[in-house]
């Protein structure tokens, strides 16, 4: 009935209250009272900073029908927490002590007081506020004023209610145990119509206790299980994989760099091809044109070159083609032609200042549409070659190559950060797969990362350990275009677990 006048209905919103209270403060161990078939439970599971939560209920035939949906789904293990969850479901009364209830950060008792005989209130008040003792207590229960409100309903709104309390007598209760017990509370609930009278207040009322610590931290109570009776009876237990356990987290971070490496290793190869087939397609006309430029040349006054140099960095060769150096006194801007790996670079104003003089002009070195300024490249005296350190910065970050040639053999030291292929496979360097988010969260780093992946058989690392390396086949793209989802980490099964549809679990 209630279901029809609230949307969502009343039930949700109760429980919608409480993982508000659990996004906002946090608790790392919840207890809920009367928690029945688990709905309560089953969305905490997914909150993260939760490490214990617990359960407990009258009624052990409930609990056995729906504990298994505590169980942990496939996410958990390919995603797992930082710390473990463990889930506990007992069977017992709330007016019972059991000293594996102490020490808790929250207790919830959602509409559960009016269950019980009138009689046992005072020791279910003592029990949860005095021996559990909580930091915080969320307690709802249904408000008398607002039944008048609900259409059709006689008496109590379920067969089962020992009595309903009015907003005074829930206010009166609750105030009475933070004079006794030490908290403080603060009224509110869930549950309104359009036009009613405001001192009706909500049909479910709640009440949030908090722990009064206008005194200073009140001690906490620890479990003493080996001394006491243990009333409640344990019915489910269950621990989620957790990143504490060492072998959850080396298949974790093995998988996660895995999956990032053949990420990665599938862009560049998507780039390198790309930018490949682009660059055949002007390969016979920049090449008609470099001839025609070189005609003209020879029929100029003075020495002209057309010498092939070679220029390394960080061990890989750029050819460069056709530099032209001009008359005394003139200066050229042709553009010309730098090859690297089969990969065309075209280089922009290259400038050659008279004889005996000495330029420091920036140039632009435009590589697939991307613009690399370089800096301080000098040309000496006739003759004469220099091998200075160069800065070359693209897109923000700075690169300096050390001992650019001219005429001659050089070589730069550049950390290799990209993929780059060696013989038949593709090496995806450890410095960029530390880059990622998730993997840098794992190790931390690159020294870390690499210890851990020395340890597993299942990553192949360079003779020098500083790179992954994958087979480029078209069989294994294959493969991997069937499997990706099971090597991922499982992002869209959160997603759709998260966003389960609470209309589906309706009841009072």
């Amino acid at each position: 009935m209630m279901n029809k006048i609230f949307t969502p209905p009343l039930c949700i919103q109760r429980y919608e209250f409480v993982i508000d209270f659990v996004k906002k403060n946090k608790p790392k161990k919840v207890v809920d009272l009367g928690c029945n078939d688990c709905t309560l439970l089953r969305k905490l599971k997914f909150h993260k900073e939760i490490e214990l939560l617990a359960g407990l209920d009258i009624d052990s035939a409930v609990i056995r029908d729906n504990m298994y949906e505590l169980a942990p789904i496939p996410t958990d293990y390919l995603q797992p927490g930082d710390r473990p969850l463990t889930i506990e479901l007992y069977q017992g009364s709330v007016t019972e002590r059991d000293p594996r209830t102490k020490g808790f950060d929250l207790v919830t008792s959602i509409e559960l007081i009016e269950h019980l005989q009138f009689e046992d209130v005072d020791r279910f008040t003592e029990v949860v506020f005095d021996y559990m003792a909580p930091v915080a207590a969320i307690i709802s229960t249904p408000n008398a004023d607002f039944n008048p409100l609900l259409p059709g309903l006689t008496g109590f709104r379920h067969y089962d209610h020992k009595f309903e309390w009015t907003k005074v007598e829930f206010q009166t209760w609750a105030l009475k145990v933070c004079r006794e017990f030490g908290y403080e509370v603060a009224f509110t609930g869930v549950g309104q119509i359009p036009a009613q009278e405001e001192s009706i207040g909500f049909c479910s009322q709640i009440g949030v206790f908090q722990i009064d610590r206008s005194g200073g931290d009140a001690p906490r109570l620890q479990n003493n299980v080996a001394e006491e009776h243990l009333p409640y009876r344990l019915l489910y237990n269950v621990v989620y994989p957790s990143l504490c356990d060492s072998n959850i987290f080396q298949r974790t971070l093995v998988n996660e760099v895995l999956y990032w490496a053949e990420t990665l290793k599938r862009v560049w190869l998507e780039e390198t091809r790309g930018v490949g087939e682009e660059e055949s397609e002007q390969t016979d006309e920049e090449e008609g044109c470099s001839r025609e430029g070189m005609d003209r040349e020879e029929s100029k006054t003075g020495e002209e070159q057309a010498d092939r140099e070679r220029v390394e960095v960080g061990g890989r060769g750029f050819e460069v083609e056709n530099v032209e150096v001009g008359q005394t006194g003139e200066e050229q801007a042709d553009r010309e032609r730098v090859e690297a790996g089969g990969r065309g670079f075209e280089v922009e104003n290259v400038e050659v200042g008279k004889t005996g003089e000495e330029l420091a002009d920036r140039e632009r070195v435009e590589v697939g549409g991307r613009g690399f300024e370089v800096e301080n490249v000098e040309v000496g005296q006739t003759g004469e070659e220099q091998a200075d350190r160069e800065r070359v910065e693209a897109g923000g970050r700075g690169f300096e190559v050390e001992n650019v040639e001219v005429g001659g053999e050089g070589r730069t030291d550049m950390g290799q950060e990209e993929p780059y292929r060696e013989g038949q496979s593709v090496c995806v360097p450890l410095v960029r797969l530390c880059s990622c988010p998730r993997v840098q969260a794992l190790s931390g780093t690159v020294q870390r990362l690499t210890k851990f992946l020395l340890e597993d058989s299942r990553v192949q690392l360079t003779n020098d350990g500083t790179a992954v390396v994958l087979v480029d086949s078209d069989d294994e793209d294959l493969e991997w275009d069937e499997n990706c989802d099971n090597t991922g980490t499982g992002r869209f099964l959160v997603s759709s677990v998260e966003n389960e549809d609470w209309e589906t679990e309706l009841g009072q």
